[in-house]
């Protein structure tokens, strides 16, 4: 006889290691679906800065139909560079003043310097959290990665509109852009 007052059940041990199971099946799913879930959450709400793209007839369609012209924003544009680049980025103008359902260019500086090509990339982000959803880009060097030969350089150009339904607390605009060198160098 065993010293012990009673036998433990072995269908207990069956039980819960089930359950571990399931759990780690449910956790792996939901870190699968975790970053496509993210970018929609991201698109619907502008969170984390992400911006639209229109076409050119939408944006065109937009300017003149909705154009608010007793209303203007000011748009800053910033540049910075991602750790270890040896680049030059920088935008062409500091600030602009715009009215919302018009579209404006605008220009990024980048150049190369280092002694051999390089892929980069720019990432962009908006604030307020709340103007990214109507800060629309019709192209943007963002939306591509760019070559660089060995010192060489590139005016990048942004074209944008600004929805009118910008709500009506926001009067600046933050475009701040991420450059580096992208992982993938072919």
């Amino acid at each position: 006889m065993s010293d012990l007052p009673f036998d433990p059940p072995r269908k207990s041990h069956a039980k819960v290691a089930g359950k571990m199971l399931c759990l780690a099946f449910a956790m792996f799913g939901f870190g699968y679906l975790m970053v496509p879930l993210y970018d929609i959450i991201c698109d619907i709400t502008g969170l984390n800065g992400k911006t639209g793209r229109v076409s050119v007839a939408e944006a065109n369609a937009t300017q003149t139909e909705l154009v608010a012209e007793d209303r203007e924003i000011i748009v800053e544009f910033v540049a910075s560079i991602n750790q270890g680049g040896s680049w030059i980025f920088k935008p062409m103008e500091k600030t602009m003043t715009v009215t919302p359902g018009k579209m404006y260019q605008a220009s990024y500086y980048a150049e190369n310097l280092s002694s051999s090509p390089v892929v980069a990339q720019a990432t962009p982000s908006v604030s307020p959290f709340a103007a990214a959803k109507y800060f629309n880009k019709t192209e943007c060097f963002c939306f591509t990665r760019q070559a660089f030969e060995p010192n060489g350089s590139k005016d990048m150009p942004l074209t944008f509109i600004i929805d009118p339904d910008l709500p009506i607390n926001v009067d600046r605009v933050t475009l701040s852009y991420t450059f580096f060198r992208s992982p993938d160098q072919s």
